[in-house]
């Protein structure tokens, strides 16, 4: 007897075939790595019903095509990637930028996000912040342990997926590679002369640069690409030639970098910096106060000394105060807020590039010469007074004006030298505040710090330890210790100490984890290149005992509560 066909394993084989088939489309329907993607598409960001922000086609000219080609999609979903550009930083840490104007819609959306590098391998992607002259988001991420061993490095995706399964990365071999932190255009500043434009890695040590003869800047993408000459090549500055150049409402910003010309070749510098064109209105508007003296910073983590510095040089006469912000992941956002409702004058700049200390002093020239006559360079943990103020019983509005020279006499710029404070043993660091915690500090002045007429900088912007090149009708002056003195409490409490480790915002001073330059003043003395504390390091650079500040500001700011004597900053 002929037994009858089965169809279950027919149907079985079938439903496989099916569900295998249904699977492998998905996958290309999301990564889109062998779909053709034309280069006269842009990604806009539109919003849903929920506040998610996705990203949907629009038919316009971009910034970046070739940049966007293997994290693009043919249909908007909140599970497609965000066109970005990304940046290899030191200690292994990716910065990604929005390669479009990608406004979102709450702090929520800006939470769960992840990197996709090339092995898929992920890691999580924290928002650092908004870039002050583009208007782009960046987020940060650590290159995991897997990746570091791939060459070349690709940039990773940025995306919101709470499936793994929809995401993966594309093999395309159009995916661009990492950029390099140490060479890059990074930031752009139009002036009403020309246009300023900051670039890593093209002048490599202090005092030598590439003429401004082997260089132009580049405005724009390709053929149609427009091309100024470079007139100042100094440290990571470079002034360049306004371009001829119309915009247009949808498109007002052109990518800008430069070119180097050596021996017939020319290299073009990768660039994440933009330019938009002058409006014909002419721009301008009104303008405000000017304020007589501000202050200019680098910052990075430091909410928890910033109520001390502002508080200390505000009741002495500074007016404004600019921080250039190298990153912070602190407390310092509600900090300054709060400084802000108590009516201090404070503006932070989103300064996240790494090592660019005297790029960012060049650039707070330009950037503040119409709001700020005089601009004191000085860090979060130095303090200008003068020996005279010590009988003062109150502080005093014009007591940093004293220490200016009189109008018209030809001084651009004073310098003040510096007394550096050891750890005073400490172990940790004085809830009472840096002024009230150390008071032991070395007996010779090192270095100076500097306070400066902004209209008397020199046009290349070249400055050094925080003082600056002055035009040639301008001379500086140097003030004597009776006169005035900077409080550096440069070597603190060790916990305070050691992150300097981590970041040395210098682009011409080495780390202390490298070995070169070993008998440099910008080292600490004795401490090797480890980020070990040494057995004595309470009782280091401890040779005169110097409580003249702490006394003062202890009569300033200093009160008896019921919870016993408090500083106005705690």
């Amino acid at each position: 007897m002929r037994r009858k066909p089965r169809s279950t394993g027919l149907l079985f084989s079938v439903a496989v075939f099916l569900l295998f088939a249904f699977q492998f489309s998905r996958k290309a329907f999301f990564n889109g790595a062998d779909l053709p993607f034309p280069s006269s598409y842009n990604l806009l960001p539109s919003r849903s019903a929920n506040s998610e922000a996705h990203y949907a086609l629009h038919e316009t000219n971009i910034d970046f095509p070739h940049q966007l080609t293997h994290r693009t999609r043919h249909v908007s979903s909140i599970l497609d990637p965000v066109p970005t550009v990304s940046l290899l930083l030191p200690d292994w840490e990716v910065l990604l930028i929005s390669s479009i104007d990608t406004p979102l819609a709450s702090p929520d959306s800006l939470r769960d996000f992840l990197c996709l590098f090339q092995n898929n391998a992920t890691s999580s992607a924290n928002f650092s912040g908004v870039l002050d002259f583009t208007g782009r988001l960046t987020f940060r991420c650590f290159m995991p342990e897997s990746v570091r061993r791939l060459r070349p490095f690709f940039q990773p995706l940025l995306i919101k997926s709470p499936d793994k399964e929809f995401s993966s990365y594309s093999s395309s071999s159009l995916a661009p590679e990492l950029m390099r932190w140490t060479f890059f255009a990074y930031e752009a500043f139009e002036t009403e002369d020309d246009v300023v434009l900051f670039v890593k890695g093209v002048n490599h040590r202090q005092g030598n640069n590439r003429p401004p003869t082997d260089l132009n800047c580049v405005f724009g993408d390709g053929d149609n690409a427009v091309r100024t000459a470079v007139t100042s090549s100094v440290q990571e500055v470079f002034r360049c030639r306004h371009p001829n150049l119309t915009t247009r409402e949808d498109h007002d910003k052109f990518k800008i970098t430069l070119e180097i010309l050596d021996k017939g070749k020319s290299v073009i510098v990768p660039s994440v910096a933009y330019y938009s064109p002058r409006r014909s209105d002419g721009g301008g508007g009104s303008l405000a106060a000017q304020s007589m003296i501000c202050a200019c910073t680098m910052v990075y983590n430091v909410g928890k000394f910033l109520k001390e510095w502002v508080m200390y040089y505000s009741r002495i006469g500074v007016d404004k105060f600019i921080l250039y912000d190298n990153g912070s992941d602190d407390e310092i956002s509600a900090v300054v807020k709060e400084l802000k409702q108590e009516g201090y004058n404070i503006e932070i700049v989103f300064w996240i590039w790494p090592k660019t200390q005297e790029a960012g002093f060049s650039h707070s020239v330009e950037y503040s010469k119409k709001s700020c006559k005089w601009m004191m360079f000085v860090d979060i943990d130095e303090f200008v007074f003068s020996p005279s103020w010590l009988n003062s019983l109150k502080p005093s509005k014009n007591m940093v004006k004293s220490l200016l020279p009189a109008e018209n006499n030809g001084i651009g710029m004073i310098t003040v030298m510096c007394n550096d404070y050891g750890p005073s043993d400490r172990i940790s660091h004085p809830t009472e505040g840096v002024t009230q915690g150390y008071n032991c500090r070395r007996k010779l002045e090192e270095r100076h710090k500097s306070i400066v007429l902004l209209e008397a900088v020199d046009r290349s912007l070249l400055n050094v330890i925080h003082h600056f090149k002055l035009k040639t009708e301008f001379r500086s002056r140097q003030m004597r210790p009776e006169e005035a003195v900077v409080n550096h409490y440069k070597y603190q409490a060790w916990p305070e100490f050691r992150m300097k480790f981590r970041r040395r915002v210098s682009a011409y001073v080495v780390d202390w984890k490298d070995s070169a330059n070993p008998t440099s003043k910008d080292r600490a003395p004795g401490l090797g290149n480890t980020a070990v504390e040494p057995p004595d390091w309470p009782r280091k650079f401890c040779e005169v005992r110097d409580d003249r500040l702490r006394l003062l500001t202890q009569r300033w700011f200093g009160s008896q509560t019921a919870d016993g004597y408090r500083m106005a900053w705690q």
